[in-house]
């Protein structure tokens, strides 16, 4: 694995860098602060091809590694991490339809979701399973020609506003085996929405309960067959993990670029606080282990390029340790800004509100521990991660 970026990823980095300072930025504050989910931004970015990164190109997306994505998502995050989030979550769901939906349902859907005209919300979390999704409760029966949709799912991001949803429902017994995958309209008949979860960031993106009563769906909507929708799920959230942890890459970047900044400019005791040997120290350890972060997860993002066997412990790895580390840095740049830090003028607050729920989305970090664990403590796997 070569660590320097390619002419083709230092292009990609800047294109989306520009876009995150002209276009994410500037609102970011806002957007947090009025609650306001920007669909016509996200357009603009489906205009540059970021709602269809990994979409294979037959499909009409830009068919990128999940390594060059993980590079335009980091920078897109110093704009806005609650907005790039929604982005990834509709790059899984976009990647999902194109890569398993039936053509007539592509033909239905992935023009206008990879340009974002359409945006696509992913369900699997439900009220009485969070981390246990292979005990997922609601149900698709199939009934003259169509699915029979019935449940509920919880912290649905974009749900009520995005058009399209990406829904894990049981069609068979219990466990894993037993669910499949269903592409399902946001408005269609029967599909209720609770109230607009209040929550301690990503508030530029509605979160709610989803209720799911009677709502019928063309057959041809089911996503490969029957039984296989957990091993979609699960394929998902390899490169859920290291979008998120992606994501805290780029919004701890941000804030510790906004505090050296400060550092350089702020004046105690006669002197800048850069000149201070203890904040010097803070700076360089956030640094250290900002950089360390990034390469576990491009290490992971490139682990899955290859279909490698441990892909998956690489992915779950990297996520941990992002996810922590972004959490980190963006606390220890607001406290370098002491007093300021606190408070709504500077970003530094919305940075550690935006980055807190990192660690508990995708699988919690708990969950991650348990996957890295059973891994590394199974015969032969020291030999091989």
């Amino acid at each position: 694995m070569n660590f320097n970026m390619t002419e083709d990823q230092k292009a990609f980095a800047e294109t989306a860098y520009q876009f995150a300072m002209t276009e994410l930025a500037p609102n970011a504050a806002k957007w947090d602060q009025e609650h306001i989910f920007p669909k016509d931004v996200i357009k603009k970015a489906g205009e540059l091809g970021f709602c269809g990164l990994y979409t294979p190109e037959e499909a009409g997306g830009l068919g990128l590694s999940r390594l060059d994505s993980s590079i335009i998502f980091e920078h897109l995050a110093m704009g806005c991490t609650a907005t790039t989030a929604m982005l990834t979550i509709h790059n899984m769901a976009t990647w999902m339809i194109a890569s398993f939906a039936t053509e007539e349902t592509k033909a239905e859907y992935i023009d206008q979701l990879v340009m974002g005209e359409l945006l696509a919300s992913y369900c699997l979390t439900e009220p009485g399973s969070g981390s246990d999704a292979a005990s997922l409760k609601t149900k698709a029966v199939l009934e003259n020609g169509e699915y029979v949709l019935n449940g509920s799912k919880m912290f649905i991001s974009g749900a009520g506003e995005t058009d399209v949803l990406v829904v894990m429902a049981r069609t068979g017994e219990d466990g894993p085996s037993g669910i499949s995958a269903f592409v399902v309209p946001a408005n269609a008949e029967g599909v209720i929405y609770g109230k607009a979860e209040e929550k301690m960031g990503w508030n530029a993106q509605p979160t709610r309960l989803i209720t799911f009563e009677n709502v019928r769906i063309p057959a041809h909507n089911l996503l490969g067959k029957e039984g296989e929708g957990f091993k979609f799920a699960m394929m998902g959230l390899d490169g859920g993990r290291i979008n998120i942890a992606t994501c805290s890459i780029g919004t701890a970047q941000q804030a510790l670029n906004t505090a050296i900044n400060y550092m350089q400019e702020r004046q105690q005791f006669g002197k800048p606080l850069a000149a201070f040997q203890a904040l010097q120290f803070k700076v360089a350890d956030m640094n250290t282990e900002l950089v360390a972060a990034r390469q576990m997860v491009r290490l992971a993002a490139f682990k899955l390029d290859e279909k490698d066997a441990e892909r998956t412990t690489y992915c779950a790895m990297a996520k941990r340790f992002a996810t922590d580390i972004g959490f980190k840095v963006c606390d220890e740049a607001l406290q370098i800004h002491g007093g300021y830090g606190y408070i709504k003028e500077y970003p530094l607050e919305r940075h550690f509100r935006d980055v807190r729920v990192h660690q508990i989305l995708e699988g919690t970090n708990e969950i991650m521990r348990v996957i890295i664990a059973r891994r590394i403590l199974a015969e032969g796997a020291q030999s091989v991660l």
